[in-house]
Order: C-alpha cells, then structure tokens, then sequence
C-alpha cells in the first residue's frame, strides 16, 4: 500500500489533491474504484475522466482541469503508468538459496543472493551473477554467463556458451542458443548439416517472450543489443543482430543474417527473408503481417500486406494480380504506339 504523496514523490510528478489517500491498487480508468489508481494516456479514454472513482489519475496537465480526485500531473501518463504498475507487481519469487533438487556442475560459479529453484540444471563453468533467478527445470548449459539480476523463468533452455547481460528477463520455455538453421545440399539433393560455430550475445535489459527461439550464429554471434523487448513466439535465425531499443511482436520470424538498427518496431506475425542479408536501418516500424523481402535504407512506416476480403473477391483479385506483369507489358507497348503517333 502507498499513499498518493509517495507514489507522486516517485513518479516526480505535479500533486493536486490529497497526499495522504491510501492506494492499494490500480486499475482502468472506466472501472477503477475508492482505493485505486488509474491513468489517462489517450484521448479514446478521456470521456471516462469525469466520473471515474479512482482515488488519483495519472495525466497531463491539460487534463486536470476535468479530474475530479487527486491528480499527478506528468509529461508521459503512460510511462508513468508503467512505473507505478511495477509498485503493484506481486509475481512470486523462489526463496534465495539453491533448492536442493538442483544440479550445479562443481565447477560453475555461482554469485551472491541467487534464486535456483527445483530441479535446474547449470552446466560446467558457468557463471550466475548475483541476485540472479532461475525457475523450475530451465537448464543452463556449458560455459554460459548470466549477468546480475536477471531472472530465467520455467523450462528455459539456455545453449553452451551464451552470453546474457544484467536485468534480463527470459520467459517461460525459451530457448537461446539453439543451432541454427543451415543446410548445404548438394548436387544429389542430400542436405548436409553446416556447424554451427557461433553463440548468442545478449545485453543489458533485455526481455525475450515466451517460447521464443534465438539461434547461435554459424561462425560469428547472433547479437542482442541492450534494451531490446521480444515477444512470445519470435524466430531470430542465426547471425542476426537487433540493435538497442527495438522491439519485435509475437510470431515474427527473421532469417538468418538479418541486421535491425536501433529503436525499430517489427510488429506482429512479420516475416523478414530475401536475397542475401537483409538490413533495416534505425527508425523503421513495420506493420503487422507485413512480408519485408529487401533492405530498408530509410526509416519510416512500412506495410505490406493485402486486406481481407470475401473468399470469391480475393480469389478473382489474385488471379488478376498474377496477371500484372502481362498488363504491364501491354500498357507499356501500348504506350510506345502512342508515343509514335505523337512524334508523326
């Protein structure tokens, strides 16, 4: 519990109102109660402002005017809103110590106020860092290093030689390290299995969803840079790197060697693959669903995708489409002919 003085103090914010009102939680604005705290970060929300029972409201200052409790004024209520959810978090968390059904391999070192928990496995030379968590059955292996407060949730698989920087997180059945996807087929179409050499590099502050897969890189690392937020059920194949603050949606999938700079947004169920390594520089947001098959050189919003329609329409519209470039060829002699009258 905190009073709304505290949670301002926190937040750094403009109090108007009462600072000693107790919050014990906090919810939406359109049905959060006496005792709770919400937010308005979008117009589509104002219209519940005036009669919300909260007892505060997170919100910008053209707002307060209409706020009928306490009011902390900021600049950003939605990143405000993400600090004080935090305040709210009540997700379990193993007891310090190492649970007696663990495997540690003698020679790994463990540091200080680490978590283990039933039946984890942390393979030969291996290095936790302090105040680390790893939950139920996720396995480390062979000279992996995770750095200080990072917390490995249930049934996490973590490959030899990964490297995971402080305050990560890894959600439950990820697996990171894994070989990545490369065949060589020769001339009798046998495919045969090309080593995968590299590892995983992951920085500071990362989070990676559940279920997600992370290959090891061929003969160089597959690079994760710091701040980088990954949804449940991404792909990132071998040799990729994210750079700082991106952000990739669930079902996503990118090929190998794909290179994302900074602050890019990969929204849901894209798929990023073509000819030779693909580069998207910093500042790219790409739609959802959106098929990104060459190099991005600009930063921007990009879409590719074809809307739904009725099964018969589409079906007539793609028989079109796949009549393109035909049209493009009648249109361009038609043209020429055009051009020709012209000059006579």
């Amino acid at each position: 519990m905190y009073t709304v003085g505290q949670i301002a103090d926190k937040l750094a914010a403009n109090l108007i109102g009462d600072r000693s009102v107790e919050i014990v939680g906090i919810a939406p604005i359109q049905s959060a109660k006496v005792g709770q705290i919400t937010h308005l970060s979008g117009s589509t929300y104002q219209r519940y402002l005036p009669d919300t029972s909260a007892s505060a409201v997170i919100l910008r200052e053209a707002n307060a005017a209409a706020c009928p409790t306490s009011a902390l004024v900021v600049d950003d209520p939605y990143v405000a809103y993400a600090q004080v959810s935090q305040l709210f978090n009540h997700t379990p968390r193993i007891p310090i110590g190492i649970h007696e059904t663990a495997f540690i391999d003698a020679s790994a070192n463990i540091g200080s106020d680490v978590r283990i928990g039933p039946f984890v496995s942390i393979g030969a030379e291996s290095v936790i860092g302090d105040g680390v968590e790893i939950f139920d059955h996720a396995t480390v292996a062979s000279d992996c290093s995770i750095g200080k407060n990072s917390i490995v949730k249930s049934n996490v698989a973590i490959a030899h030689a990964v490297r995971i920087g402080d305050q990560c997180l890894i959600m439950e059945g990820s697996v990171i390290g894994s070989d990545g996807f490369g065949y060589a087929t020769s001339q009798t179409k046998e495919h045969h299995a090309i080593a995968q050499l590299g590892s995983v590099q992951i920085g500071n502050n990362v989070d990676i969803g559940a279920k997600a897969t992370i290959d090891r890189g061929a003969l160089e690392d597959t690079i994760i840079e710091d701040g980088v937020k990954i949804d449940d059920q991404v792909h990132i194949g071998h040799n990729c790197k994210v750079g700082k603050r991106s952000i990739i949606c669930g079902c996503a999938g990118l090929a190998g060697s794909v290179t994302i700079g900074d602050d890019c947004m990969i929204g849901g169920g894209v798929g990023i693959a073509g000819t030779g390594p693909l580069h998207l520089v910093s500042g790219v947001y790409v739609s959802a669903m959106t098929f990104v098959s060459r190099s991005i050189n600009e930063p921007g919003i990009y879409s590719g995708h074809t809307l739904h329609t009725e099964n018969s329409k589409w079906r007539r519209n793609m028989t079109r489409l796949n009549e393109l470039d035909e049209l493009h060829k009648r249109i361009r002699q038609l043209e020429r002919i055009l051009d020709t009258e012209h000059d006579d």
